[in-house]
């Protein structure tokens, strides 16, 4: 009998041990599945433990796990792992970042740019050089993401994240084929008001420079002035122009089309059974965003470990299955279900990122000023349009209505009187 229970704890004590990736809790009724950490080389991570440094870490919103869904808290594992505070802020699209790094007056010591502006900000001689030896994880990167045009031989920047623009939609209100729809649809005046559009010049230039048949890198000011001129009578049509709130404008049915990123439709599909996406049969950019260290950075080594830690397998897996966007993480990449690796949003064949998308490289400053102009220019441009004038005219109709009101009680109450 106590051999028997001895084979039996024995058995259960492996059975323990051997659950690397994912262990149960109990609560109530319900199982929720908790992601836990491992780390290949702890020691690595003990260099800071007791030396009471924290780094600033400035990132795009909704761009890390938190811990939500039973993946790791990113920030919070990487503090009890080696002791380093983290102070975590968050901008919504690259030039807010450009402007804040460009003013002065702020200390981050990671950013997470998108390709063009890390190229811009190398050439500015904004951004530090990566001691890439600070980095051993850097060997998970899949060769594909590496070695980049912006960023030769990687001096400057880790990959973290990738993956296309395409186009969210409410399935129930847009009768087009998933594999028809093109860019066009975001000019459709039979859905006015109900569109949504970037609120950053790059994308939305790029939008009407596919849509022209142009390059969405082109430099000739005519190609250019001739985009703005598209977004400019679009603009008529157009119920806003957004970035992180298109999460609750297109949950909540307040809009049926929006441009946006693969990562966030995923999420944003997850959520909401009525919204799809359609990747434009035309073309379109591939994005990726990758780690960086300003040259201003107070804790660059703290910032490089950091950086090591993003290239962890469990973490990047923790980071691509909470956003939604693809993964340039090889080891992150095998650890997922299948069905996430074929959903073709993902991770697109090699043949389609080779011959339908294209990604952006930093313009010249003339053609970077020209579009920034031209981009402010129509947003504060005000449309003289019978939609724009239904507000003031239905204002007008409750104050003469109004009026009309008091004054018929004002003879009713002469009658009475006399």
């Amino acid at each position: 009998m106590k051999k028997l229970l001895s084979l039996l704890l024995a058995i259960y004590i492996v059975f323990a041990l051997s659950s690397c990736k994912l262990q149960h809790i109990n609560e109530g009724e319900e199982e929720e599945e908790v992601q836990t950490l491992a780390i290949e080389n702890p020691q690595y991570y003990q260099k800071f433990k007791d030396a009471g440094i924290s780094i600033n870490v400035y990132n795009w919103g909704e761009y890390i796990s938190d811990g939500s869904d039973g993946l790791l808290d990113i920030n919070t594992e990487f503090t009890n792992l080696t002791g380093i505070e983290v102070n975590y802020s968050t901008y919504a699209t690259n030039e807010e970042l450009y402007a804040k790094l460009k003013g002065g007056g702020t200390n981050y010591d990671i950013i997470i740019p998108s390709e063009y502006m890390i190229a811009r900000m190398i050439k500015e001689g904004m951004l530090a050089k990566i001691d890439i030896d600070n980095i051993p994880n850097f060997s998970n990167i899949m060769p594909k993401f590496t070695d980049l045009d912006y960023d030769p031989k990687n001096q400057y920047s880790v990959p973290y994240t990738w993956g296309v623009v395409g186009i969210i939609y409410d399935n129930t209100a847009i009768d087009n084929e998933n594999d028809d729809m093109d860019w066009d649809i975001l000019w459709d005046e039979k859905y006015q008001d109900q569109i949504l559009m970037f609120d950053n010049p790059r994308d939305a230039f790029g939008i009407a420079e596919l849509l022209s048949g142009y390059s969405i890198n082109t430099e000739n000011p005519k190609e250019i002035k001739e985009s703005a001129s598209k977004l400019k009578e679009q603009k008529k049509i157009v119920q806003s122009y957004v970035m992180d709130e298109i999460f609750d404008k297109m949950g909540a049915g307040e809009a049926v089309l929006a441009p946006y990123y693969a990562g966030d439709a995923i999420t944003l599909m997850d959520e909401y059974d009525h919204l799809s996406f359609a990747i434009p049969k035309s073309g379109t950019n591939l994005f990726l965003d990758s780690m960086c260290i300003p040259i201003s950075a107070k804790q660059k080594e703290a910032a490089e470990m950091y950086i090591n830690f993003m290239c962890e397998p469990d973490v990047a897996y923790a980071t691509t299955s909470y956003i939604g966007y693809s993964t340039p993480n090889e080891k992150a990449y095998e650890m997922l279900d299948d069905e996430v690796k074929n959903d073709g949003i993902s991770y697109l064949s090699d043949d389609y990122i080779n011959n339908h998308t294209t990604v952006y490289v930093n313009l010249s400053d003339e053609a970077n000023k020209l579009m920034q102009d031209l981009w402010t220019d129509m947003k504060s441009t005000q449309e003289n349009t019978k939609n724009k004038l239904l507000v003031p005219i239905f204002m007008l109709f409750c104050i003469l209505l109004s009026i009309a009101i008091l004054i018929k009680r004002y003879i009713k109450k002469k009658k009475d009187i006399f």
